[in-house]
């Protein structure tokens, strides 16, 4: 019983520090016609030159073991673009107090947050088709990011990130 206690913490601990993704897609299109991508030509991230380039990386790699090859004339533009924002890590200490007498009784409490708040990043990646400019496939991924860490454990998390988004690709119908 102590075991499975464990073990469903650890599970828990182990989701909140994965990439979490939401897709969308045009129903009408068949995807099996996009063969090659390209970047949209206005492509700018929102975030820095280096870490565009660690996700344009996993990019690349991850649209090659889609079968999809970077083209002068491709089918699909891949844009991405990014929003940063702060969600509060949940770590609380209680502080309670209360006291009674008689038949009545008083309390109360108060969580005081532990530690900074957690950083995420929300990446959405656009599929636009070249011959209509409409968009056919998109998907969200919010993930946490830490801007501090080691650039091989940014471009793992970068990896990770566009896998989960990649992972809807192509839909199922």
């Amino acid at each position: 019983m102590k075991l499975s206690r464990y073990f469903l913490v650890l599970l828990v601990f182990a989701a909140c520090n994965t990439p979490h993704a939401v897709y969308d897609y045009d129903q009408q299109i068949d995807f099996q016609q996009y063969s090659n991508y390209a970047l949209f030509p206005d492509f700018r991230s929102g975030m820095s030159q280096l870490d565009e380039n660690r996700l344009l990386n996993s990019l690349e790699t991850a649209m090659q073991q889609k079968g999809f090859i970077r083209s002068e004339e491709p089918g699909i533009y891949i844009n991405v673009y990014t929003e940063e924002f702060q969600q509060d890590n949940r770590s609380r200490v209680g502080v309670g107090l209360g006291g009674g007498g008689g038949n009545v009784g008083v309390g109360g409490s108060v969580g005081i947050p532990l530690g900074q708040m957690d950083t995420y990043l929300k990446l959405t990646f656009d599929f636009i088709d070249v011959k209509n400019d409409n968009l056919v496939w998109q998907a969200v991924v919010e993930s946490p990011f830490n801007y501090d860490a080691a650039p091989e454990k940014k471009q793992a998390q970068f990896d990770k990130i566009v896998a989960k988004a990649l992972e809807g690709y192509p839909p199922k119908k």
